[in-house]
């Protein structure tokens, strides 16, 4: 079949196997251009098909040798109709990596529940017998608690007061004025618990009870703080509170880790353009801004290049972990810096729908956008009949 981008809101219905392969193989090839990293061997990736985690994935197999199991819920193909992009993603990566002469296994299915932990906890048994790095990076809008069967909502509000600020519509460029009201108490409970610490300490504790954490074991968490104009809906709202307990959560699981010295952090990685950034009001203009100020200073990071300076810059120097004052790795540090955040400041000022064109990219992010989905990839003919009944291997 022909697959065009079909768009509604900030979702892209369709995706393209090729495009989502050629994905990989860049991403791939990056990692591979930058050199070997002297990491971990046996690698667990929760939340393994797109973005943040999907870079862990590559960096972890093509930077490290590493054997990689990846936990994610995706919709796989049916005739006439295309999987989610995480699924031809992790199609393309197993077939990349067991090209490689690499170990690459897959799990599809809800990553909250108990059922899939214990498929996780039954394949490392038989396939690896311990983790080395566990990388938690779920995205997910809702959680159905396995201990009480309650279905959690998460939420995107302002705490306090209702916000109103810019934003921008990044498919027609139009910059308009947007207004949250603010959370109430359940909608904070709420997203904590979906996006929150408390399924990764599960995780984690699942993972140890059986035995299948290696002596000096890392888990890493991913998190955001972001600048100030888009703190109020972001990091001083509800999201803000769930990356809270996330991040207290790191302390907890080291502290419960002491007896085989193992550690647990959280990153603090860059805005980027991933399918959960686009539902948030005032980010899409914030990251069209953005990118154009880091791309002219030579300093912008995709997912991938912010990863693989993750693993080669912060976790596998042979030296101690860097930490901010709250004990988080920052790798948010071009997109903070002084010099970088005035002049967003600047043009945020100064951005209207006329202006945008000259003083954002918003191209850039639209490219980056279906690029999620695997469009817009050069080398990639979109005018072939592509075959939609791509398979993970690994997945019967």
């Amino acid at each position: 079949m022909i697959i065009e981008p079909r768009m509604r809101g900030f979702i892209c219905l369709t995706a393209h196997p090729k495009g989502c392969e050629q994905n990989i193989k860049n991403q791939m090839e990056y990692v591979k251009s930058k050199g070997k990293i002297d990491g971990a061997k046996r690698v667990l990736v929760i939340g393994a098909s797109t973005g943040f985690g999907l870079a862990s994935r590559i960096s972890s197999a093509f930077g490290c040798d590493a054997a990689t199991i990846g936990v994610f819920f995706e919709k796989p193909p049916t005739e006439g109709k295309t999987a989610s992009p995480g699924w031809y993603n992790s199609a393309a990566f197993e077939n990349e990596a067991i090209k490689a002469g690499l170990y690459a296994k897959s799990i599809n299915g809800d990553a909250f529940s108990k059922e899939i932990k214990k498929q996780t906890i039954d394949m490392i048994k038989a396939d690896l017998g311990q983790i080395d790095l566990i990388i938690y990076s779920l995205a997910s809008p809702v959680r159905l608690h396995p201990d009480t069967g309650v279905l959690h909502r998460s939420s995107l509000k302002p705490i306090g007061n209702t916000f109103t600020n810019k934003t921008v519509d990044f498919h027609t460029g139009n910059i308009t004025q947007v207004s949250i009201e603010p959370a109430n108490q359940e909608d904070i409970d709420n997203t904590v618990v979906v996006m929150g610490g408390e399924d990764w300490v599960m995780w984690i504790q699942d993972l140890k009870d059986a035995n299948l954490l290696a002596p000096g074991a890392t888990t890493i968490a991913y998190s955001y703080i972001g600048p100030s104009v888009t703190e109020a809906v972001y990091r001083k709202g509800t999201i803000g509170r769930a990356k809270d307990h996330l991040e207290a959560s790191a302390f907890s699981i080291t502290d419960s880790l002491k007896d085989i010295n193992g550690k647990a952090y959280v990153s603090v990685n860059k805005a980027l353009v991933t399918q959960a950034s686009s539902a948030i009001p005032v980010i899409p203009l914030y990251i069209s801004l953005l990118y154009k100020i880091m791309k002219a200073d030579g300093i912008h990071e995709g997912c991938i290049e912010q990863i693989q300076r993750l693993f080669a810059e912060r976790l596998y120097t042979g030296k101690e972990i860097p930490t901010d004052s709250n004990g988080r790795i920052r790798i948010d540090d071009w997109e903070m810096r002084d010099d970088v955040q005035a002049q967003v400041a600047k043009l945020w000022i100064e951005s209207t729908t006329e202006s945008l064109p000259e003083i954002g990219d918003l191209a850039g992010y639209k490219q980056d956008f279906l690029n999620l989905f695997g469009f817009g990839f050069e080398g990639v003919d979109y005018d072939a009949d592509a075959n939609e009944m791509v398979m993970v291997s690994s997945i019967k």
